[in-house]
């Protein structure tokens, strides 16, 4: 199965375009009167600052606009060495529906065994609850540690792939899919880590809420290895605030593959996964966006999941990021133009492009320009929203409340290094864009190195 529609189009033309297009709203400016120069981005720095304000910072400090868990602790927790609910779910008066956890893993010996008793571990009714993982043609002692996990567990279900399958991560899920019968499907990566009672309070929520898709926040478990690992605890507590606010404005809330519950019914209307992408929850959101499924994010409970350690496969893993965020833009830009969407939903999205994609291009431009031109950089007071909003985000992140793995201090040190770190967007979105717009379309599923408990295993 796969999503239709979405591989139409020259991608390599239309990244070639949106370069060009970038690279010379950077230029021009410093062809104007010194008078006009700062004026494109001051007005644009007007903009999106106010609607930063608007949409972030001030649901982060009113936060009754944002969903909030329900306490389910006396109707529907299941007691520890208590008879379990029957067949359906029946928890006191709160029925919880059945759910099936799917994780796509390739080489993941060293995380799958804790994976599998994690989610042994999980309060929910037996008869409820089932895991499937897709082997997804491991090289490593993946499949015979699965095979040793499902004579302990019979929860287990495990469906193996060939190597030529093809599809990426998404046909892995395409084919766990096809075996579904639970109403809920939860996503996790082979490094998740749950907390025994995230079902039990996820699963209540998304019914009532009428969600099509719920996002967990994705906490960072190894925050304390390195500073690269601390910086992107922040960068993930900034992004659930800056989702958090975008959801409370009516805005767009994307998926991040880890920890997604996905209503089975909303995704099947939506095509499934795509096969023709490397990044199936980002792409995802936008076909559940135009489908008119809603999309929810929640800050507790978190998922855990592991950061990478160092910079090469930082690298890696953006650039997958980066090139899937912005196909997703080229693919289905006629629906997100559409007056079909609402207009709410327009603008957050246009602001979003404008910060994430386009600011990275402008700002090299704008770099060379100066060279050119022996003059100063123009681009400085959009680039000033642009951290000033991260900054603020990261400040209050981590100092919320939350379950999970301490959040990184907020002294002025780890403040600093936060906003700094972020700037390896400006590097890792012009160098995809223009690998996109040069070489012909990759699919390649670039997994993520999993350590476990063995970080040497690097």
């Amino acid at each position: 199965m796969a999503a239709d529609g979405s591989a139409n189009g020259n991608r390599r033309g239309k990244s070639a375009l949106f370069l060009m297009a970038c690279g010379a709203a950077g230029l021009a400016p410093h062809w104007l009167e010194p008078g006009w120069r700062l004026l494109p981005a001051s007005a644009l720095a007007l903009l999106l600052g106010g609607y930063s304000f608007r949409t972030v910072l001030v649901p982060a400090f009113g936060r009754s606009s944002a969903p909030v868990l329900p306490d389910l602790a006396a109707s529907s927790q299941v007691q520890a060495g208590g008879a379990p609910p029957a067949e359906g779910g029946e928890a006191g008066d709160q029925a919880l529906p059945a759910v099936d956890v799917v994780v796509a893993a390739r080489d993941e010996q060293a995380v799958i065994a804790r994976l599998v008793e994690g989610i042994a571990r999980l309060r929910y009714p037996p008869d409820a609850l089932r895991l499937w993982v897709i082997d997804d043609a491991s090289t490593d002692r993946t499949p015979q540690v699965l095979s040793e996990l499902q004579q302990r567990h019979a929860f287990l279900q495990v469906l193996r792939r060939e190597a030529d399958a093809g599809g990426g991560k998404s046909g892995a899920l395409n084919l766990a899919l096809q075996h579904l019968q639970a109403p809920w499907m939860l996503v996790l990566d082979a490094d998740a880590d749950l907390q025994p009672d995230t079902l039990e309070r996820l699963l209540p929520l998304a019914e009532q809420g009428g969600w099509g898709a719920v996002q967990l926040r994705k906490a960072v478990a190894n925050p304390q290895a390195n500073w690269l690992t601390r910086a992107q605890a922040m960068e993930m507590a900034l992004d659930t605030v800056v989702q958090e606010g975008r959801l409370a404005r009516g805005g767009v809330v994307e998926l991040r593959g880890n920890g997604q519950l996905l209503r089975r019914e909303a995704l099947e209307l939506a095509g499934g996964f795509n096969e023709e992408t490397v990044t199936d929850d980002l792409d995802l959101s936008f076909r559940l966006l135009l489908h008119r499924q809603s999309v929810a994010i929640l800050w507790d409970p978190p998922v855990r999941e592991e950061a990478v350690l160092g910079v090469r496969a930082l690298w890696r893993q953006r650039q997958r990021w980066a090139e899937g965020g912005l196909q997703r833009f080229f693919d289905y830009a006629p629906g997100l133009l559409s007056p079909a969407l609402p207009a709410g939903a327009r603008l957050d999205l246009l602001c979003f492009f404008l910060l994430q994609y386009v600011l990275p291009l402008v700002a090299v431009a704008d770099l060379l320009g100066a060279v050119v031109t022996r003059s100063w950089p123009l681009i400085w007071p959009l680039s000033f929203v642009a951290f000033g909003l991260s900054g603020c985000s990261i400040l209050l992140g981590c100092r919320r409340p939350g379950e999970g793995p301490d959040l990184p201090a907020m002294h002025p040190l780890n403040l600093l290094l936060g906003i700094l770190y972020l700037g390896h967007w400006f590097l890792v979105i012009p160098y995809t864009t223009l690998r996109m717009a040069l070489f012909p379309k990759r699919l390649v599923w670039a997994k993520t190195l999993h350590l476990g408990e063995d970080p040497a295993a690097a």
